[in-house]
Order: structure tokens, then sequence, then C-alpha cells
């Protein structure tokens, strides 16, 4: 178990350094890893922003990466390392794609679809249901996205300011 542990802290740590990549871009800073065999098949951050997609989550993108790279959609023996808990849309992604394992570092209480306001990843009503493991690095993973929230808002006070002075 303790070899587990590291593994998940090891993939957590390159999920988190994902997600720096992704407030840099301006983009929330959230990212997604998934891990086969020991081995990255896919990570991606967020690309809303830049995108101008609602499904540019990176759960999608990384599930979309590896899907392809490995000709099937169905990505059993596979961890999916996220930064923020999955939302509805990405949950129910990560139950379609088969996916056994999830694991994330902060949980979302407004969106959360993995057991703070939804727990599809374990509906019993569902054909699959994957497994969970939460708070893994929680205060980086936090730290980042609070960091994020608190510069957009600085700066969006600041316009604001600039603009009270024309």
């Amino acid at each position: 178990m303790d070899d587990l542990h590291d593994k998940d802290l090891h993939y957590m740590r390159l999920a988190i350094d994902e997600a720096r990549l992704a407030s840099a871009r301006g983009e929330v800073p959230i990212a997604a890893i998934l891990v086969g065999n020991d081995k990255i098949l896919a990570q991606a951050h967020n690309f809303r922003e830049l995108w101008q997609d609602p499904t540019a989550h990176a759960e999608m993108i990384a599930i979309r990466e590896a899907a392809t790279r490995l000709g099937t959609w169905r990505l059993t023996d596979m961890t999916l390392y996220v930064t923020l808990e999955p939302c509805t849309m990405c949950a129910g992604a990560i139950v379609l794609a088969r996916i056994p394992r999830l694991v994330f570092a902060a949980p979302d209480p407004k969106a959360g679809a993995c057991g703070s306001l939804f727990n599809i990843t374990q509906d019993e009503r569902l054909n699959h249901r994957v497994e969970v493991a939460s708070r893994v690095l929680e205060p980086e993973s936090q730290e980042l996205l609070q960091s994020f929230f608190r510069s957009l808002r600085e700066r969006n006070d600041q316009r604001i300011s600039l603009k009270s002075e024309v």
C-alpha cells in the first residue's frame, strides 16, 4: 500500500505542475494525468478559455488523448489523477471510459461529482464504478487554485479602479 501511496503522490505532483501551466496561460489551474502500467498515457490542463470550449476540461482532453493513442475507448487498468474533483461531465466520461481508479487532490463543494455534490463514479445504478481516492496533496492544489482566483480578483479590482479614474 505504501508503494501505491508513493505513486499517487508522484503523479499528483506532476498533475500540479501541469496545472501551473494552465494558470500561466490564464486558465483555471486544473490538470489531469492518465497513467497505465506506470506510464503516462496522456496529460492535459484546462483549455476552456483559450479554446472557448465548455467541454475543454483537463479530464476530457486527457481521456480523448489516451483513447486516440490506444485506439480504444475502454481505458481499463488505468488511474486518472486530477487536481480538482471532477464535475458531472468529467465524472460521466470517467465512468463511460471504464477508468477503474480516480485520484484527486482538492474536493469541489460547488461542482464535484465524485462525492461532494453527487457521486457519479460510485453510483450503483450505473454499469461501472470507480475506486476513488481523494485529498491527495489537497493543500498544494487548493493553494494553486486560491492563488489563481485571488490574482484574478486583484486584476479585476485594478481594472475597475482604472475605469473609475478616467
